[in-house]
């Protein structure tokens, strides 16, 4: 099965990419400045040349982007657009260009996040982000051709860069990587589809 994980080389990506390749997936990685193929999620063209240059596709998997911090009394809708432009547009166009190139049978996997069911300060613009992807997930999941599939995981704070995050959101159980890998696992390998899979830790 060929494979193409966007964002690969981040801290989720270095962990699931040896995973799928330790079960037989031929894994294409496309990052912004690293990986296989390069690839600009606030481009559609940048997207349609990576999907191009890669080929048809079984799987398509998305952990690349990441909602910023706000203040909500500063926040406007033009800082919110962008925010939104690669987490959330940028992987909905993933799918939807995507749904031209991959090969029949293809899934997706998107990364949403906690944030989507648990309101916290600063992260309006990350749950707005992570809401929209559990909807668009839902209305892509009936509507897409092929015996297409797709899924959306939603993890809250990552256990291999809790460190990192905690001092942000102190109280949030981080979700172990090995099971977060195992989520993703199955998005990729099972018939689901339609699915928000709440990894919560």
């Amino acid at each position: 099965m060929k494979t193409l994980v966007v964002g690969g080389a981040g801290t989720i990506g270095r962990r699931l990419v040896p995973a799928l390749r330790s079960r037989g997936h031929d894994v294409v990685v496309a990052g912004r400045t690293s990986g296989d193929v390069h690839v600009e999620l606030v481009s559609h063209a940048s997207i349609v040349a990576m999907y191009r240059e890669v080929g048809a596709v079984d799987s398509v998997v998305s952990i690349a982007a990441h909602g910023l911090l706000d203040e909500f009394g500063t926040l406007t809708a033009d800082a919110l657009y962008e925010n939104m432009r690669a987490k959330f547009f940028g992987q909905a166009d993933l799918v939807l260009t995507g749904q031209h190139h991959c090969a029949d049978g293809a899934s997706f996997t998107l990364t949403s996040g906690v944030f989507a069911d648990q309101a916290w300060p600063h992260v309006t613009g990350g749950g707005v982000i992570s809401g929209s992807l559990h909807s668009f997930v839902l209305s892509a999941a009936i509507e897409l051709p092929r015996d297409m599939r797709i899924n959306v995981v939603s993890p809250t704070m990552v256990g291999d860069s809790a460190e990192v995050f905690s001092e942000h959101f102190p109280g949030i159980r981080p979700v172990p990587m090995d099971e977060l890998v195992g989520h993703y696992l199955r998005c990729v390998e099972s018939d689901d589809t339609g699915r928000i899979i709440r990894a919560y830790g």
